[in-house]
């Protein structure tokens, strides 16, 4: 059911009055909640729910706390609630975005409300996708595109391609459908535009069993599609794309507690560049579910926000021993040295004819990174290559001790310099031990830009050693490898430097 832009228009002016109570039934819209269904959820009277989002009523702390875990708010109104709480002052809504130059189609579409819900139970993933879509065109808008895109194997196309051409994804597992309108109003048919392995496209039709309905000029509506993977083709990641303008955007991951789940956030772009999340992802526990939430205001064009999980339950304990180290490396996707591919030189890059997969394997190693530095401290810094990750290509990124990221293609060692010295170092591949590398103070590394630039860069003490242990795992090299004769790796409960910085 559609409904004229003066309704949100309405919303800037009550904002001015109460932001918390704004955004409380904002996002009671976005979860469909009535007034009584929601203050069931809450274990509130329904009375006071309505005078507090009539503004009637202030809310307090714990009326806020309970509002953002029933909504699965990722945040939201916790910090609506900071910001009524420390102002007490008007602060709008965002302002609306300005419509789009181009007159028709998709373009002069405007998504007020992008929430995805995404559950898992018994090996299968199960995707509830809602958006508020406002028509800023001059003309109606009778077909709206979702894409519906699977990777099991990010950042290794072949092993993916292999994958999907042997077993696509077919519209049987799939089972799409899609709705109209608040609460499911109306069933709204779709037909393919795009059907490949791992890969489709869907024209939404703003038509369905109660005839046409297309959004008119001026007019809002919600529109719902629900579809479900399998685990075997999904792969733990989640990514949003922003590919139109949008207000705010939420998501959901609902995992049984079982699994144990750990979730972090990336935030990429066009470029190489990966970054953790602005904000936290907030977390509670509901019966025997595990339910992670985000959400953030006005994203960029072209953004994308990726989410990453791992299964903690799946790393196992051995006759109720802690994992060793290594065991825990391996639960997070980190190649082990009893692989024969570390001890193989990797394939190097063609840039910039490839960049393309180089930003891909680049946003692995940055997930891979983040995982890891979630379970262990890093005082010294890190680093790790793409064989680590099992992708066979000569990219690796290093992560100095004061946090700059260096990103590496195609990189070699041309030349040492400065006096040697020897320091314990540690490998994800196999870290259950350490051992003493002699390596040089300062180095020069010939590597390859994104662009297909040829560069040389010149590192120093422990960025250098860093650095080369790095470029050593492109070209099939270990640190044993360049330990000294008859000297042998510790164990690391040996080990007292965990946390502290290089030695020089």
């Amino acid at each position: 059911m559609t409904t004229n832009l003066s309704h949100a228009e309405s919303r800037d002016e009550e904002s001015e009055v109460n932001l918390f109570a704004v955004e409380l039934k904002r996002w009671r819209d976005v979860r469909g909640h009535s007034r009584t269904t929601l203050a069931k959820a809450m274990g509130y009277d329904r009375s006071y729910v309505s005078k507090v989002e009539s503004g009637t009523e202030r809310p307090s702390a714990t009326f806020a706390a309970h509002a953002e875990t029933a909504l699965r708010a990722g945040g939201a109104l916790r910090t609506a609630f900071q910001e009524y709480e420390n102002a007490r002052s008007p602060r709008a809504r965002p302002p609306a975005l300005p419509k789009t130059a181009e007159p028709t189609g998709a373009a002069s579409l405007v998504v007020d409300h992008d929430d995805a819900i995404l559950r898992y139970e018994n090996g299968i993933y199960r995707l509830t996708q809602r958006r508020l879509l406002l028509n800023q065109s001059g003309e109606p808008i009778s077909r709206y595109l979702i894409r519906i895109s699977v990777d099991r194997y990010p950042g290794d196309p072949e092993r993916s391609s292999q994958l999907y051409s042997g077993n696509p994804l077919t519209w049987e597992e799939i089972g799409l459908r899609a709705w109209h309108g608040q609460g499911r109003t109306n069933v709204m048919n779709w037909i393919p535009h795009h059907d490949r392995d791992a890969f489709k496209e869907i024209w939404l039709l703003f038509s369905g069993e109660n005839g046409h309905f297309p959004l008119y000029p001026g007019e809002s509506t919600w529109i719902e599609y629900e579809y479900t993977i399998r685990e075997e083709h999904w792969g733990n990641w989640f990514q949003r794309a922003i590919r139109l303008p949008t207000r705010t955007l939420s998501v959901c991951l609902d995992f049984p507690a079982g699994c144990s789940a750990s979730v972090w956030g990336l935030h990429t772009s066009m470029t190489a560049q990966a970054m953790p999340f602005a904000t936290p992802i907030t977390h509670v526990t509901s019966g025997e579910r595990n339910i992670f939430s985000w959400s953030c205001e006005n994203p960029p064009l072209h953004a994308r926000y990726r989410l990453e999980w791992d299964f903690k339950s799946r790393t196992g304990t051995r006759t109720g021993s802690p994992a060793r180290p290594s065991e825990v490396m391996a639960s997070l996707g980190i190649v082990q040295d009893t692989d024969p591919s570390l001890h193989r030189p990797a394939r190097r890059f063609d840039l910039p004819a490839e960049a393309e997969d180089a930003r891909r394997v680049v946003t692995a190693l940055h997930s891979a990174a983040e995982r890891v530095a979630q379970v262990h401290t890093f005082g010294k810094g890190m680093g790790i290559a793409a064989p680590q990750i099992g992708i066979d290509r000569t990219a690796a990124i290093v992560f100095a001790p004061g946090g700059e990221a260096i990103t590496l293609f195609n990189p070699t060692i041309i030349e040492h310099a400065g006096t040697t010295d020897e320091q314990y170092e540690g490998c994800l591949s196999f870290f259950d031990v350490r051992g003493r590398v002699p390596r040089s103070h300062t180095i020069q590394v010939e590597h390859t830009t994104i662009d297909g630039l040829r560069k040389i860069t010149v590192f120093g003490l422990g960025v250098a050693r860093l650095v080369a242990h790095e470029v050593d795992h492109l070209h099939g090299t270990l640190y044993t490898d360049r330990m000294r004769p008859g000297i042998d790796p510790i164990p690391v409960e040996q080990y007292r430097g965990t946390g502290s910085d290089w030695k020089y």
